[in-house]
């Protein structure tokens, strides 16, 4: 079975095309592509990486309105191999990139956070309000361990905050050494524990690297390594998480790993109701009218934004619900999926 040829040329042919004006030339290499899983329908039957091809070409024929009828490309020629595993060798620190030659398609991709109360996305769309006080894991998995610490919001409060988040990115073969970082209140900063900026000396090491958005308040984390994207903000007297993960990698964990709040929220016993009760530091009314001016949809985003700020007494607050969404916009493969209403 020759599916990998068939996935390598459509790769080759597609990799630079970007933007609008990609069209007549994206649908030529489909229509190649197509062309070349139809001579190898003999033989590979009874493969898996044939059959998610044809799928994949079938949807973004229809998300790309291509013709099956037109003109297709020769294939491109390969250039030589520097080593005896080629692309395979040479891609194993792009996951997006070997997706694509492994499976004919771009990755799936999801999307968690943890901001404010802890209020908490999980990568199914679930939202949950938690009291979860000391350290609990986010993220535990074969590639990540993400846990964050949260202490009581104000004292006497069952509201708590993120004080700490600790990352670790494990051991990965030739792409990244084991890095560490570690983010607290009024030390966010763009360096992993050891003082390094990347992945180390491994031939993969620039896969995984931190950028600094606004210096001691947000940075950015890429590991493309693992098509993985973290965000660390700090807004006010908390710290928030943000995620985009490839589906393979958020679900990369045996059944002794069950505890992790982006799978399955918070615990039944530490959710907490969003309608504050008793007598708020600030009035519902005030805190809904500075809410509503960072977050004009009366979303969950903003729901938790009032309860922060009626619960703290912190106006930051909304700009730490402001933060989450606007991750969860950039991160969010479906963008129907931004606003949630409960």
């Amino acid at each position: 079975c020759k599916i990998l040829r068939c996935n390598s040329e459509y790769v080759a042919a597609t990799l630079h095309l970007r933007g609008p004006d990609r069209g007549a030339a994206f649908c030529t290499a489909l229509r190649s592509y197509s062309l070349c899983t139809r001579r190898t329908a003999r033989t590979c039957r009874g493969d898996l990486a044939f059959h998610s091809a044809v799928h994949g070409i079938e949807d973004l024929m229809i998300q790309n309105n291509c013709s099956k009828e037109g003109p297709t490309a020769p294939p491109r020629p390969r250039p030589p191999a520097p080593n005896p595993q080629g692309f395979e060798s040479l891609d194993i620190c792009d996951y997006e990139r070997s997706f694509l030659y492994k499976h004919g398609r771009p990755p799936g991709f999801q999307h968690c956070a943890a901001f404010g109360d802890p209020h908490i996305r999980t990568f199914h769309d679930d939202f949950h309000t938690c009291r979860v006080e000391g350290s609990w894991p986010l993220l535990d998995n074969d590639y990540l361990f993400v846990q964050a610490t949260s202490s009581p919001v104000a004292k006497g409060s069952n509201a708590t905050v993120t004080s700490k988040l600790t990352i670790i990115f494990k051991n990965m073969k030739e792409c990244i050494d084991q890095k560490v970082y570690q983010a607290e209140l009024d030390n966010v900063p763009a360096a992993f524990q050891d003082g390094s900026v990347n992945g180390g000396e491994r031939p993969g090491g620039s896969s995984l690297v931190i950028w600094e958005r606004s210096p001691g308040r947000h940075v950015e984390i890429r590991a493309d390594y693992i098509g993985t994207t973290i965000a660390v903000r700090q807004a006010g007297r908390q710290l928030s998480f943000s995620i985009r993960a490839a589906e393979e990698v958020a679900r990369a964990f045996t059944e002794e790993q069950d505890l992790q709040l982006c799978v399955g929220g918070c615990p039944h016993s530490q959710r907490m109701s969003r309608s504050p009760r008793g007598r708020g530091r600030v009035p519902a009314e005030t805190a809904r009218a500075l809410c509503r001016e960072m977050l004009p949809v009366e979303d969950v985003y903003f729901q938790s934004c009032v309860f922060d700020v009626v619960t703290s007494g912190d106006t930051n607050f909304t700009m730490a619900a402001h933060g989450a969404l606007e991750d969860a916009r950039l991160f969010l493969p479906n963008t129907e999926k931004l606003h949630i209403f409960q």
